[in-house]
């Protein structure tokens, strides 16, 4: 007799730090040898997936129908890293009407199977999925690609928006003490700017996380050693197990083929590394969205120049300016300043895209300074 097929059906929201994790998770099953894994997204990201697949992969990607036109947004933007900051909730709103297609998805894989999948693995945007799972009798993980104590943090704040109710601007989590006092100054531009009827408290607080209590539990791409204390929130809150499964990562080759065309060669890159002494190099990346504005920006320069450390940095147009727009140097950064880093040879500047596995690898790389990204 046949053995049964199972199906592992992945589905990332469609921004590179989801759908980086998910690839890796998407592999790290494959080998198992023991499951089908379907991997869906838009028709665009999975083109560009494609590539990042071993040749004798057996992968599935799907897509699911969507157009950016219908919902506000402009033509063929079915990524975060092609749509300026503020437009960005637009995207995350319209994901929600994928809901209908993949039901019809998880519909159709069942009559072509036999069987209804394994499981389905969703992002931590896409809370719904788990009323699609419930009503078609499939068991359900959301699977965060951060770690526990950063996502019970970001939970906490969009389900209960301390910070508004706080003066001075020092506050707690009420339903997290764990995490200590926060800053005001600590939290992204979105959940300051948060007052519950604003578009993204809508989304979370009435469409995203409530939705989560239907999931039968929450994967991370963490270590329980270290992470227990967020990881534990979400049992208390959730009433649901967690499984911390991480390290998972793609290995330095596929994840630059995951992303976008590097600023630099991965080449030039390591070999400016191999130049410096171990442990002396700040590596510092804000994310594909780059979360600071032009004037922190010129801060953040004029204070690696001043520090005298070795650096790398990747550079992006700061918050406000069409994130693919051509980097202004003249204008965000201090006057001569990429001529003076190259002709001392302590800074490289990288624009678009780095291969940050491989700078975070390097025996010469000391430390991150990030936006708290977990990628």
């Amino acid at each position: 007799m046949a053995q049964r097929e199972e199906n592992i059906v992945l589905f990332p929201f469609m921004a590179q730090g989801h759908i980086i994790p998910f690839l890796a998770l998407a592999l790290h099953i494959e080998q198992s040898k023991n499951y089908t894994v379907t991997l869906v997204n838009t028709p665009l990201n999975i083109k560009k997936l494609r590539p990042s697949l071993p040749p004798n992969s057996s992968i599935n990607l799907v897509e699911i129908p969507f157009s950016s036109s219908d919902y506000g947004l402009p033509p063929n933007t079915e990524n975060t890293d092609a749509l300026p900051y503020y437009q960005v909730i637009q995207l995350v709103e319209a994901s929600v009407s994928l809901k209908p297609s993949f039901k019809k998805l998880i519909e159709n894989l069942t009559e072509q199977l036999g069987n209804p999948p394994l499981c389905i693995l969703a992002d931590i945007f896409f809370g719904w999925t788990a009323s699609v799972a419930k009503e078609l009798n499939v068991f359900h993980a959301i699977f965060s690609g951060a770690g526990g104590f950063g996502l019970a943090c970001y939970h906490s704040l969009w389900m209960n928006l301390p910070h508004r109710y706080v003066d001075p601007d020092l506050f707690y989590l009420p339903d997290f003490a764990e995490a200590s006092s926060i800053h005001v100054s600590q939290l992204a531009v979105t959940i300051k700017e948060a007052d519950g009827t604003d578009p993204w408290s809508i989304f979370h607080q009435k469409k995203n996380l409530p939705e989560w209590v239907k999931s039968d539990g929450i994967l991370f791409n963490t270590v329980e050693e270290f992470d227990l204390v967020g990881l534990l929130y979400f049992r208390r809150k959730l009433g649901r197990p967690f499984w911390p499964i991480g390290p998972v990562l793609l290995s330095t080759k596929r994840q630059a083929r995951a992303g976008k065309e590097d600023g630099i060669s991965s080449e030039l890159c390591l070999e400016w590394l191999n130049t410096k002494p171990l442990n002396s190099v700040l590596y510092v990346s804000f994310g594909s969205m780059n979360t600071i504005s032009a004037s922190q920006m010129m801060q953040l320069a004029m204070g690696l120049e001043a520090s005298g450390k070795n650096f790398i940095w990747v550079v992006r147009p700061p918050l406000g300016f069409d994130i693919n727009s051509e980097f202004r140097a003249e204008e965000w950064l201090p006057e001569g300043f990429e001529d003076r880093i190259k002709d001392s040879k302590r800074g490289l500047l990288v624009q678009k895209w780095a291969n940050q596995l491989g700078i975070l690898s390097h025996k010469a790389t000391s430390a991150f300074l990030s936006h708290c990204g977990w990628n």
